[in-house]
């Protein structure tokens, strides 16, 4: 196989790893300017992306904890993952708590809740994000969104080693609905969101979609190409689990 074969080989077995989740087409963002971000590690590598929500809970999804825990570790106060930062702190994992309906064949309610062994320290690159709560109004096609991610910059699985962050905007749900796009894997629980060549890719999973400073989605997957225009990135409408969410919260708050 010449050098070309194998770099098309790489590349093909690189996008079928993991369904597409990046930052694809976005920009570096600025030091610690989203202090909810947390990174998923294992073995001091980064797997996926967490939200702070209070100051012992974050937001993921969960198709990045089939296993459980497994071992890893949460990251905040982060902006380069191997740059040394007075503000970075490694959290130990106290529980997970995967969504019970969880679908692995179609990610529908890809959500799930990570709780920390202790309560992090509030500071300016550490704090909690607002979430949109049950009843709040659902997002119409071409409203803007950001998410942010330290997932790859293109299909060949180039990885950031800094926080980079994307602005997009959302899809229409017929669109994403058909059967050329993803047909009847498109749930009532999804959003779909994307611009030409800009896009969420592998290791953005279980990050926030923003609308107008407020988480409304999570970064659940999409096609394994990222930036591909019939299989933009899939995210998890977050206030159709608000009550859920709360509910685990409080009835968790000693375990």
């Amino acid at each position: 196989m010449g050098f070309g074969g194998m770099l098309l080989t790489i590349a093909v077995l690189w996008s079928s790893v993991l369904p597409g989740e990046s930052v694809t087409g976005g920009k570096e963002a600025v030091a610690h300017s989203r202090p909810y971000m947390a990174s998923v590690q294992l073995n001091g590598k980064h797997e996926c992306g967490a939200f702070l929500i209070a100051s012992q809970w974050l937001l993921s999804a969960a198709h990045c904890f089939k296993d459980g825990a497994g071992g890893r570790t949460v990251v905040v106060g982060v902006h380069s993952l191997s740059g040394e930062e007075t503000t970075k702190e490694t959290l130990s994992i106290s529980a997970v708590y995967n969504h019970p309906d969880f679908n692995d064949d179609n990610y529908d309610n890809d959500i799930m809740l990570i709780k920390l062994d202790r309560p992090v320290a509030e500071s300016h690159a550490v704090k909690p994000l607002s979430y949109q709560q049950a009843g709040g109004a659902e997002l119409a096609e071409g409203a803007v969104v950001e998410t942010a991610g330290w997932g790859s910059l293109n299909n060949l699985g180039s990885r950031p080693d800094k926080l980079h962050e994307l602005t997009i905007t959302v899809m229409s749900r017929t669109l994403c609905g058909r059967s050329d796009y993803y047909g009847t894997k498109f749930t009532k629980n999804m959003l779909c969101a994307a611009r030409r060549r800009q896009d969420t890719c592998d290791g953005d999973s279980g990050g926030p979609l923003l609308h107008d400073g407020v988480a409304v989605g999570i970064t659940s997957n999409g096609g394994k190409k990222c930036g591909s225009s019939r299989k933009p990135g899939l995210y998890t409408i977050i206030s159709h689990f608000s009550t859920w969410i709360q509910n685990t919260m409080t009835t968790t708050a000693t375990a």
